[in-house]
């Protein structure tokens, strides 16, 4: 199955369960387990290739200019990944469909889950560091939705904000560290970056780079200083901590150390960084998890411990280093997403995870006392359990690294983490199962029902097995061990065992797993002294920092950022001018090359009324009506000047445009106030003439100087006169850079104007509903009223100009490709005869006519558009790249067939339907109550208000 599939299915699938919701919690639940399960086996079909040693590759050039390719990579550690994201994701979903509550919305919780699914997919397949990047902060951004899923819960939104805080930064951090491997290497290509390992440890900006990508590592895998956001995350279902925490979130930054492993290892730098904070979270971690209370408190901790062990190997920088992680991550997964589900079963039972209220389980909940013993005890590393194998690796790769020139360091270390990591074990088997049976319960625990507890018990299987048979899973770990060293070194020749002899490690291992049974022993004492012991409150300070850098922001943002446009254009302004005043000073300024054209009166003429207009604003922007006149004026003006500088579709937009917001624009004024209310002291108004002054002055010293002189560098201009025709197929310059050179630029625009429609649509909705709504049907006029609203001679003047209009844009729709006109023309002009309508005859008259809403025009718009540009798709070329041809149909002449043409109708559609649903949204607003629409196009029709004539017989 193609890699492009696999990454995109659980993307896709993410639509399926919101839908499937209402069909039932089965059906929602099959679904996703269907989408997974697809993922799963396509994922199994590359298997072959992989163990014959080959990398399955796919990619898609998306942007090469800028080094952003789709480019996917399956080799041994992704496949690694990967097998296991979809592997135990499948079970967590049957677990989930028996663990939710039926208040739990399903469909939500399973779009969640697939969003992560697909993210985390996405990162261990990805191929460009780009990629892999968008793919990282999908998944920053879907597990804070799944870890706030219980949005009930405080503690749930709290762990959520701190999750995403916390990785989101480090993301950023990483961002730009993989941004300096790319400049380094000069491609952003995993697959060539790798190849690089010298140019890269040689690079000056080696280190620079290792810090802030190991910062991105550590805070999304928990490592010390970042381990405190994982606990706290544990207020998310238990489906999603089992997930997360076992074999996802918290693997990503594992992953992608181990990734990087063969051209970032090997340098003193990353040894000292990654070793040292692995072993000390590894410590922190146990000691911790051995005195918490709540059992998901407990394993979150552990997991930080263990994920502090698998890193400390990767730190190690040997190859046998990286197997014995290689081998523990997969070895984790197993076992502690069982324990993850088992909790949540003792919490789904018992209705409560504090181990102080809990013991005697044991004859109560059997079967999950197998699934718990048989994990835990993994765990702590015993004999004929998976987790043996890899612990006894950890303690034999600690025993042969120094660090800080001290041979007893790490041993020593890694031996007391293991002890407490074998003591909080122990706990949570004695004081959960044994004891005596208690009678005070929240609620009468028993073993759930089989789907359930299958799912863990089926990850139980992998951890007996390999335990008492390593030798079946040594084959896929040296496949993926292979894959993390690369060209870097060599595969190491230890093979999987249970037995190597009394070395070392054995000791260390019987050392750890007697001082945990002491430390179980004397628990209650060490508890006491560890409660009396003062020691910092990991949520405590991130809150303080959170509150500092909050307060600090609001000294920095609010004196300058406080809302007033006029200030953001003064600060603005005053940059700008003070920027350019430098420049000007320190810089040559060539000597000019033109000379001043003579002005012509009428020239004088308009750029006078053009002042005048704009001064009469400054002075008398305070009557409203007034200064709508004005900018009525200066549009217009405008639109003047843009003809004589032969500007024909500038000038017909900015007319068109200046007729459709004075409408809009009058609309609006009907609930303003006559006047703006004084509101600036004399003082700041002498500061804003002030900078408004100097900023004249500089733009114009800055055209004055400019169109004297030659421009600096080749314009724009002559590559879009050279490929109009040849490249766009047609000869108006300006529609072929809309709708080809810069038609990407236009689809935004159109998207832009089409949510500023739909918002107005959804203010004036939510005004209507409300109790402003109420305030404007009771509104009174303050000025009489005309007598004949809707007269006649109006009537019958819009009725008759409405084909013309009609006409006429679409006359201008047609020649826009060659002659002044195009679709945002055209449909400004149709929209100009529309509001005609409603003008002669009104909203309600109008609007009972109405075929096609005009939210369908919008999407219809957009929608067209957006398939124009994703056709191009279909003959290999970017999104939005046109194409033309000319036919001739006889008796017809010879005429041109461009797809242009199909996204002038998208944005034809979409400046109709904006403009339109403003329109009825502020007629919505303009109607008052006891006001009945009237059934007829005029208030007065004589054909319909003349009185019945009599006839008049002869002779009576």
């Amino acid at each position: 199955m193609s890699l492009f599939f696999i990454v995109a299915l659980p993307f896709f699938g993410a639509l399926l369960p919101g839908l499937m919701n209402s069909a039932g919690r089965s059906a929602c639940a099959g679904v996703t387990f269907t989408v997974t399960l697809t993922a799963f086996v396509g994922l199994l079909t590359n298997l072959p290739a992989i163990i014959a040693g080959d990398i399955v590759t796919a990619r898609i050039d998306w942007m090469p200019a800028l080094g952003l390719n789709f480019t996917l990579m399956l080799d041994g550690l992704g496949f690694f990944f990967a097998l296991l994201i979809l592997g135990i994701g499948l079970l967590i979903i049957a677990y989930a469909r028996q663990y939710l509550s039926r208040a739990d919305n399903m469909g939500e919780f399973f779009t969640y889950l697939l969003l992560f699914q697909g993210a985390m997919v996405g990162i261990v397949l990805s191929d460009n560091i780009l990629l892999l990047l968008i793919f990282w902060e999908l998944t920053s951004l879907s597990s804070f939705l799944l870890i706030g899923y219980w949005k009930h819960l405080p503690e749930g939104r709290q762990g959520a904000r701190m999750a995403l805080t916390v990785t989101g930064m480090g993301g950023l951090a990483m961002i730009g560290g993989m941004l300096i491997l790319g400049q380094i290497v000069g491609s952003y290509d995993l697959s060539v970056i790798l190849q690089n390992r010298d140019l890269i440890q040689a690079d000056p900006l080696y280190v620079p780079a290792l810090i802030l990508i190991l910062l991105g590592c550590f805070t999304k895998s928990a490592q010390f200083p970042f381990h405190f956001w994982l606990p706290h995350a544990m207020a998310a279902p238990t489906p999603v901590s089992a997930y997360l925490h076992s074999a996802t979130m918290v693997k990503a930054g594992i992953f992608l150390m181990a990734r990087m492993w063969p051209v970032l290892s090997g340098t003193t730098e990353w040894f000292v960084i990654v070793t040292t904070a692995g072993l000390v979270t590894m410590v922190l971690g146990a000691v911790i998890a051995l005195f918490k209370h709540d059992l998901k408190a407990l394993l979150a901790f552990s997991t930080v411990s263990h994920l502090g062990l698998i890193t400390m190997l990767l730190g190690t920088g040997t190859a046998f280093g990286a197997m014995a992680a290689v081998f523990h991550i997969l070895n984790h997964a197993t076992f502690k997403a069982a324990l993850f589900m088992s909790a949540g079963i003792i919490d789904h039972e018992a209705h409560t995870r504090d181990i102080r209220r809990l013991g005697g389980l044991r004859t109560l909940m059997p079967v999950t006392f197998v699934i718990v013993v048989l994990a835990a005890l993994s765990m702590a590393g015993i004999p004929l359990l998976n987790g043996f194998l890899s612990k006894e690796m950890m303690l034999e790769e600690a025993n042969h690294t120094v660090l800080f020139n001290s041979p007893l360091l790490v041993p020593v270390l890694a031996t007391v983490g293991s002890l407490f990591s074998a003591a909080y074990c122990f706990r949570l088997i004695s004081h959960v199962f044994f004891g005596p049976v208690r009678d005070d319960y929240p609620a009468k625990p028993h073993d759930p029902p089989v789907g359930m507890w299958l799912p863990p018990a089926l990850l139980i299987i992998p951890v007996v097995l390999i335990g008492v048979a390593p030798f079946v899973a040594e084959p896929f770990v040296r496949l993926v061990t292979a894959a993390v060293l690369g060209e870097a070194a060599d595969l190491p020749s230890a093979h999987l065992k249970l037995w190597h002899g009394l070395v070392p490690a054995l000791y260390m291992s019987i050392i750890a797993v007697t001082g945990g049974l002491v430390m179980l022993a004397v628990f209650k004492p060490a508890l006491r002294v560890w409660d009396a012991l003062p020691r910092p409150e990991a949520k405590t300070a991130f809150e303080a920092v959170v509150a500092v850098a909050v307060k600090l922001s609001q000294v920095l943002i609010l004196p300058l950022h406080n809302g007033a446009f006029s200030r953001y254009a003064a600060i603005g302004t005053v940059v700008i001018v003070v920027a350019g005043y430098y420049a000007w000073v320190t810089g040559t300024v060539g000597v000019p090359m033109h000379q001043m054209q003579a002005a012509d009166p009428v020239l004088i003429s308009g750029w006078g009324m053009l002042v005048a207009a704009t001064i009469g604003m400054v002075f008398l922007h305070r009557n409203r009506f007034l200064s709508l006149i004005l900018i009525g004026i200066v549009g217009l003006m405008v639109s003047i000047g843009f003809v004589f500088l032969s500007a024909p579709d500038l000038a017909m937009t900015q007319f068109t445009v200046e007729v459709v917001t004075i409408i809009l624009l009058l609309l609006a004024l009907n609930f303003l106030p006559n006047r703006t209310p004084v509101e600036s002291t004399v003082l700041r108004r002498m500061r804003d003439i002030a900078v408004a002054v100097a900023g004249g002055l500089a733009s114009f010293a800055l055209a004055y100087y400019y169109m004297l002189r030659d421009p600096v560098g080749t314009a724009i201009s002559e590559f879009h006169l050279e490929n109009s025709y040849k490249g766009g197929g047609g000869t108006n310059v300006v529609n072929v850079i809309l709708v080809d050179f810069r038609g990407f630029d236009t689809f935004g625009e159109i998207i832009v104007l089409s949510i500023a429609a739909l918002l107005i649509y959804a203010l004036t909705v939510s005004l209507l509903n409300g109790p402003v709504g109420a305030r404007l049907l009771k509104r009174r006029p303050d000025q009489p009223q005309a007598g004949g609203v809707h007269p006649m001679m109006m009537v019958v003047l819009t009725r008759g100009m409405m084909p013309v209009v009609m006409m006429v844009g679409f006359y201008i729709f047609l020649s826009g490709h060659n002659e002044p006109g195009g679709g945002f023309i055209a449909g400004l002009i149709v929209s100009i005869g529309v509001v005609m309508q409603y003008m002669a005859s009104g909203f309600a008259w109008t609007a009972a006519r109405l075929r096609y809403p005009y939210h369908g025009v919008i999407g219809a718009g957009v929608l067209v558009a957006g398939l124009t540009g994703i056709g191009s798709w279909f003959v290999d070329k970017p999104f939005l790249t046109s194409d033309f041809m000319y036919v001739r149909i006889p008796p017809f002449e010879k005429f041109e067939l461009a797809t242009a043409a199909l996204f002038d109708v998208g944005v034809f559609l979409s400046v109709v339907g904006a403009v339109m649903l403003s329109l009825e949204s502020f007629s919505r607003l303009a109607r008052r109550s006891g006001s009945t629409p009237s059934d007829y196009p005029m208030d007065v029709d004589p054909s319909r208000d003349a009185p019945p004539q009599r006839t008049v017989q002869e002779g009576v």
